[in-house]
């Protein structure tokens, strides 16, 4: 398996932890209970930090899948190379960085370090296209 694919693997990882962190932080704001329920009723608002949470989840969501392809289409091609390896620890890595950061509320770096990510995302689709 290819450094790009186990990359990608990571990335992985990190979606499930951001699925079950900020399930885990909603589900103590709700109870287990409404949870578990069919949640006919209207739940409270989230607090501040799990709302972050799931804002910065369904900003993982938005890129993933792009970088999910690009980094398959990259080993499909036998494209990788310097600008993949890079690219895909760019993105890794600003990806993890971007949670505690979007979590906490940290303004500025956050949308920074997104767009590491986002030119990591870049590199990779560009070696596709250039190889």
């Amino acid at each position: 398996m290819t450094t790009e694919l186990t990359i990608l693997a990571w990335t992985l990882v990190l979606a499930l932890v951001q699925i079950l962190l900020t399930a885990q932080m909603r589900t103590q704001e709700v109870g287990l209970q409404y949870n578990m329920s069919a949640r006919d009723g209207e739940a409270p608002p989230p607090r501040p930090i799990t709302a972050r949470l799931q804002r910065a989840q369904r900003n993982l969501f938005e890129t993933l899948p792009l970088f999910a392809a690009a980094v398959l289409i990259a080993d499909a091609a036998a494209a990788e190379g310097t600008l993949t390896l890079w690219g895909c620890w760019l993105y890794l890595i600003a990806r993890v960085a971007y949670l505690p950061l979007y979590a906490f509320g940290v303004p500025v770096l956050r949308s920074l370090v997104w767009a590491v990510s986002l030119v990591g995302l870049v590199m990779v689709i560009a070696a596709v296209l250039t190889n």
